[in-house]
């Protein structure tokens, strides 16, 4: 049975851990970047303060969430689901 934030492998990754491996896949592309930063408002000093923040976490994965082709590539590159993305960020949101 594949859990929430699995990697299909055995081991589930906590919501706060998907958010800050999805941020750094977003960062590592400029153009993604930065449209990361215009979509959620986040300005980079508030994304380098608020890296515990729930709130910045859940906005992140909202970001890809909102963008099949990015959530598709990210659940692809951090070995996990697109839905454990989305569900991750409905955890981190509530």
């Amino acid at each position: 049975m594949i859990r929430d934030g699995s990697t299909g492998k055995g081991e589930e990754r906590a919501p706060e851990v998907l958010a800050l491996e999805a941020l750094g896949w977003a960062l590592a592309d400029d153009r993604r970047a930065e449209r990361l930063l215009s979509l959620t408002g986040l300005t980079p000093d508030r994304l380098r303060n608020g890296l515990g923040d729930r709130g910045v976490q859940a906005a992140v994965l909202e970001f890809l969430a909102n963008h099949e082709p990015d959530l598709v590539l990210a659940a692809d590159a951090l070995n996990t689901t697109p839905e454990a993305l989305v569900a991750a960020a409905g955890k981190l949101s509530a």
